[in-house]
């Protein structure tokens, strides 16, 4: 019997370790692209294809490459324009979809109902097919393309749905009804009551969808594309692979480029990530 619990032990705990090692393996190879952007980012063009992998070039460390891919790049123009768009973006998304999701929640009318199973089923819908309709509808019926508001327009009704699924599990699980009959009782009307009541509660939830879709909306090239056609309107990640195209035999450049790209929102995702697990179990069905 002794020996049975040893060696079901050591299996264990050597299974354990295997898994450990598989998943260091997989964080490797995960993060291994962007550790070569920090690597090479500070070195000289001849360091980077002389010896990428040095940790330190022949020419030792540099900050050039900044500075110069800021002003080739236009980076201001499309960090604002990126900003911008991700910022108004986020909070109507939260602001629409917390509302709406109150209401399918408390009140529990025929067409709420509808109206939720219909957004459930359009989550499946890929946005590709819904591409071409789209930019032939906004672009050549109505001629509204090249245009932030469009494009703001676009995102937040693609992301509209997800974030009113979430808020919807969210307040199910942590906004007691009770909280919402005293505060009718004295006074709040239903309108003061989600904003002083409810909203608060749904923090991480607000957090896990801010981050989610402030990554979809700063990352996004597919949809800018199609939308922003004019130069003073390109976002990062347009502005980036415009760059690319034109500057691509300079890696150094190209590696500030992207670095500069995937900074800010790396820092948004760091200081809200505690938030992310969280908020993702609050709004899941119960």
């Amino acid at each position: 019997m002794m020996n049975q619990n040893a060696k079901a032990a050591l299996h264990k705990k050597v299974w354990h370790t295997v898994k450990f090692i598989i998943l260091l393996i997989l964080l490797f190879l995960f993060i291994f692209p962007f550790l070569m952007v920090i690597i090479n980012v500070f070195k000289t063009k001849a360091d980077i294809t002389s010896n990428p992998l040095a940790l330190i070039g022949a020419h030792g460390f540099t900050l050039k490459n900044f500075p110069e891919a800021i002003k080739k790049m236009n980076f201001y123009r499309a960090f604002g324009n990126s900003l911008l768009i991700t910022c108004v973006s986020t909070v109507l998304t939260i602001l629409l979809s917390s509302m709406t999701s109150y209401i399918m929640v408390r009140r529990k009318w025929k067409i709420t109902g509808i109206l939720f199973a219909m957004m459930i089923a359009s989550m499946v819908i890929p946005f590709q097919v819904l591409m071409i309709p789209l930019v032939s509808l906004y672009g050549g019926l109505l001629g509204i393309l090249n245009h932030r508001m469009t494009l703001i327009f676009m995102h937040v009704g693609f992301s509209l749905s997800m974030a009113t699924f979430m808020f919807h599990g969210a307040i199910h699980t942590n906004a007691p009804l009770a909280l919402e009959e005293a505060a009718t009782i004295d006074g709040c009307t239903s309108w003061q009551t989600f904003w002083k009541i409810v909203f608060p509660m749904l923090k991480p939830t607000i957090a896990t969808i801010a981050i989610i879709d402030a990554m979809a909306f700063w990352n996004d090239y597919l949809l800018p594309s199609l939308v922003l056609g004019r130069k003073e309107l390109y976002t990062l990640p347009i502005a980036t692979q415009v760059f690319y195209g034109t500057f691509s035999t300079d890696i150094g450049l190209i590696m500030a480029a992207l670095l500069l790209a995937m900074l800010p929102i790396l820092l948004l995702y760091l200081f809200l990530q505690r938030y992310i697990v969280e908020g993702v179990t609050a709004g899941a069905v119960k």
